[in-house]
């Protein structure tokens, strides 16, 4: 089935569950393979870090330097797929209305959230405590027997970050509006750990994380024309190992 046609067949009568996570939450569900979720930035401004761990075995998860390397790329968009450290693909990016997701920049640790944004914790706030990502994703890979030793280099949907001729890292506010979504095929059985906290390299200066809604629907597995298969060499070798994996 084509990028497109899966686009087109993203309707309510085939939606198989939605869900919502707040600004500044955490998520995590295991996602079967053949499974599609799209993301939607429900307010504008969202960030949603994300990782990738195998089902079933969970030293296996997403590897970035060898996903940006083996696609030739810095940012993940339509085409992109995500490789795990054993070469095999993970997910696949089959729609994007932004055509750019930050790859490289991290997520933000409790220090980084109370200098930039202020102090806001359970005991006085409530629900309006300030999280940052680190602490959120480790909450949800605690479910799993996982630790600060299993945190590896993430994904942040809809934001974008682009270098100067220095080298130096600048976030592009308002890169993703109110309805921007990214559709994401996993092509293993994923362990999926979310976060919806503030970009690392946001400038706000008030604490207002948006929303991300979650809609799932049965997509298949990638055919031999598949977009995601076909970008680039690299890609259709570890589309190859993932199916020897399933075999």
């Amino acid at each position: 089935m084509s990028i497109e046609t899966q686009q087109k067949a993203l309707n309510l009568e085939q939606i198989l569950w939605e869900e919502t996570i707040p600004g500044g939450n955490h998520w995590s569900g295991l996602i079967r393979r053949g499974t599609s979720l799209r993301f939607t930035d429900l307010t504008g401004g969202a960030n949603l870090s994300a990782l990738f761990y195998n089902t079933e075995d969970k030293l296996e998860r997403y590897n970035m330097p060898d996903t940006l390397k083996g696609q030739h790329t810095a940012f993940l968009t339509t085409g992109n797929v995500c490789y795990s450290d054993m070469g095999r693909v993970m997910c696949s990016i089959i729609g994007d209305s932004l055509g750019w997701h930050d790859t490289i920049c991290g997520v933000t640790d409790a220090a980084q959230i109370e200098a930039k944004y202020g102090k806001a914790n359970f005991q006085t706030h409530r629900n309006d405590m300030y999280r940052s990502g680190k602490d959120g994703l480790l909450i949800e890979l605690a479910k799993y027997g996982l630790s600060k030793r299993d945190l590896v280099a993430n994904v942040n949907f809809f934001s974008k970050v682009t270098p100067d001729e220095s080298g130096n890292l600048s976030f592009v506010t308002g890169h993703s509006k109110a309805g921007s979504y990214v559709d994401v095929r996993f092509d293993m059985n994923v362990l999926l750990v979310l976060s919806t906290t503030p970009h690392p390299l946001d400038p706000a200066t008030t604490y207002k994380p948006g929303a991300v809604k979650i809609s799932a629907w049965h997509a298949g597995l990638a055919t031999a024309d598949d977009a995601c298969r076909n970008a680039c060499g690299q890609n259709s070798r570890a589309f190859i190992n993932t199916e020897r994996y399933y075999l």
